[in-house]
């Protein structure tokens, strides 16, 4: 294919691609203070993850939502802050014009932590609403879960945002720049007894005091830093989206509509039932 990027498709290439498939990658970012790494950072990691499974399990890839719930960076002023409800309606929005157009295998994914507060919700909705199951992946528990081996240290996470940007084509975006890298403990440490009682930033609300809190990232002193940095990342990412395996999720996907298709004839109360002919 010329392209999986959807917004960077010709409307006859998508029409040619929903004849045979239905799978569409939705990476779900933000924009927000992130040390010596462009605002975008997160949002970059999880546009490059998309590209990579889609060219995995035959996919597309929507991109350019960059602006949900940031979290405690929005002391930062370069954060673009969005309610998490308001978040929450706009993918589902996306959603359900998605399943119009013939995507039913929609999978949703971050490398941000705060992103569950919108994704997990939406997806649950959409069941109810159309009967129709699709995924959230939460990146950084396929880190936890499948990948621990393969991150040394923090080093390796900065080495993905760096070889995001190189699977985007746009490492030049990366600044050359020491002055980010610190050892310092965050302001709010003394608190993380309280913030660990719920999944990550569910708990209760705070903000970062310090720029630094978010957070300091690897010295990228001269281009070829940057490159090394960029070819190790780049290489991660490849790694971690074969962990992932692609095609037995999408097969699961179809294959737990059908179960639930079961679950609505015995159980027919089920909201998806009383819902589904409203799409």
């Amino acid at each position: 294919m010329r392209t999986r990027i959807l917004p960077k498709m010709l409307n006859d290439e998508v029409e040619e691609y929903l004849s045979r498939n239905d799978i569409i990658i939705v990476p779900v970012g933000t924009v927000e203070l992130h040390g010596g790494f462009p605002l975008d950072c997160e949002t970059t990691i999880s546009e490059a993850y998309a590209v990579k499974m889609a060219e995995a399990c035959d996919g597309l890839v929507l991109t350019g939502l960059p602006y949900f719930y940031a979290g405690a960076t929005a002391s930062g002023r370069g954060t673009v802050q969005v309610s998490v409800r308001e978040g929450i309606d706009y993918l589902g929005a996306i959603a359900r014009n998605l399943l119009r157009l013939g995507f039913k295998r929609q999978i949703y994914i971050s490398f941000h932590g705060p992103a569950h507060m919108t994704c997990s919700p939406m997806i649950r909705d959409f069941m109810d609403e159309t009967g129709v199951p699709i995924l959230y992946m939460d990146m950084t528990m396929h880190v936890m879960k499948n990948a621990q081996d393969l991150f040394k240290s923090m080093n390796s996470f900065h080495a993905i945002s760096v070889g995001a940007y190189k699977i985007m084509n746009r490492l030049n975006d990366v600044p050359l720049t020491t002055k980010y890298e610190h050892t310092n403990p965050q302001s709010c440490k003394e608190f993380d007894d309280i913030f660990g009682m719920a999944y990550q930033s569910g708990s209760i609300g705070y903000y970062f005091k310090e720029k630094g809190d978010h957070m300091s990232t690897t010295a990228v002193p001269d281009e070829e830093t940057r490159n090394r940095l960029a070819n190790e990342g780049a290489e991660l990412i490849e790694q971690m989206v074969k962990r992932m395996n692609l095609t037995h999720v999408v097969e699961q996907m179809r294959k737990l509509e059908e179960y639930n298709k079961e679950v609505e004839e015995k159980c027919p109360w089920v909201p998806s039932n009383f819902n589904k002919n409203r799409f």
